[in-house]
């Protein structure tokens, strides 16, 4: 009888120790405290090391699971693996769809309105006095007349080479940091046009643009357009033009600042102008702070949204003193940000 009690309790005993706690699918059990052992601990432990230890193309979460036996006081786990690869296109797919969802429409909605009554009011209510002034003026600033003797104003002349400056800092803002997500929404015709619509030709594509930019190929950094806009040699000459157009408007007597106010008043040609040159001063802080964070260098760059506010210059310092471009900055995925 004592040889049978040992030999019953050696058999309790390598049952027991050798039961099937982890495995990479779900086992199946006979019922709720049935136990299947392995034939081999070594086994058991390679499995355990496979699934969990060495992590190369999967990824291994622990579920909680009722007590597999009685005679065991704690809870079992069960180790199931799953493939990265497909969890992460899974996982970026649902937050892409969260995301399109959640999409506010109210800062697009307010730029349309916007848009619709600027063009309502250039159109139909802004001041049309002098139509053939307007066309002389024209004509005068495109060296297609001259030498008739009539001087023009230096502040029309300064404001028209700033107006052309305007739509190349947008360019440097918007590529490729102002794109619209996944390239749904083109930048380059807008920003084509805005070279003889100014805002009048951006303000639809704020209405239709959606962030994250898309990600960038590091062999476009090199090529044209992203080479010319990236370059602190651009930037330079931008800052410099600028600043000469400012001193030489600045440097006009009073005289001149009030021919050019009357010249607003009635001018349809000087009244667009000018609002053009406003609205683009007051949009572009926006995009500053936008290609900014782009860049992860806000903390260091910070101080300069203040100087952005000063129209042209602003933003034109920042361009140059911004740092290059980072593939790794602008290649993230909605995941990532999220």
């Amino acid at each position: 009888m004592l040889f049978v009690y040992l030999m019953r309790e050696n058999i309790m005993v390598g049952v027991v120790a050798k039961p099937n706690l982890v495995s990479c699918n779900f086992p199946t059990l006979k019922n709720k405290y049935s136990i299947q052992p392995h034939t081999s601990t070594t086994t058991t432990t390679a499995l355990v090391s496979r699934c969990c230890f060495i992590r190369l193309s999967s990824s291994c979460k622990v579920m909680t699971k009722k007590p597999f036996a009685a005679s065991f006081r704690k809870k079992g786990s069960i180790v199931i693996c799953h493939d990265s690869n497909k969890e992460s296109e899974v996982s970026r797919s649902v937050v892409e769809v969260v995301e399109e969802g959640k999409r506010d429409w109210t800062t697009s909605i307010l730029l349309f309105l916007l848009w619709a009554a600027l063009i309502y009011y250039v159109s139909f209510l802004s001041p049309n006095q002098t139509p053939s002034m307007d066309m002389y003026f024209l004509e005068k600033l495109l060296n297609l007349k001259g030498g008739d003797g009539f001087r023009m104003n230096e502040v029309i002349v300064s404001e028209w080479y700033l107006m052309g400056l305007w739509p190349l800092v947008y360019s440097m803002l918007l590529l490729p940091t102002g794109r619209s997500s996944k390239s749904k929404v083109p930048v380059w015709p807008f920003l084509s046009l805005s070279f003889f619509g100014g805002i009048y030709a951006l303000l639809p594509y704020f209405v239709l643009w959606k962030p994250p930019p898309p990600p960038v190929e590091e062999a476009q950094l090199k090529t044209w357009p992203l080479n010319f806009l990236e370059s602190k040699v651009t930037a330079s000459i931008l800052l410099a033009s600028g600043i000469g157009l400012i001193i030489y408007a600045g440097l006009a007597g009073g005289d001149v600042w009030k021919e050019f106010y009357q010249y607003s008043r009635g001018s349809k040609f000087i009244h667009i102008m000018s609002i053009d040159f406003t609205l683009l001063s007051t949009l572009a802080p926006f995009w500053v702070y936008n290609d900014m964070t782009a860049r992860k260098w806000f903390d260091k760059g910070s101080w300069l949204l203040p100087v952005s506010l000063i129209p042209l210059l602003g933003p034109a310092i920042y361009i140059l003193l911004r740092p290059s471009l980072s593939t790794s900055v602008i290649a993230q995925t909605p995941a990532e940000l999220e």
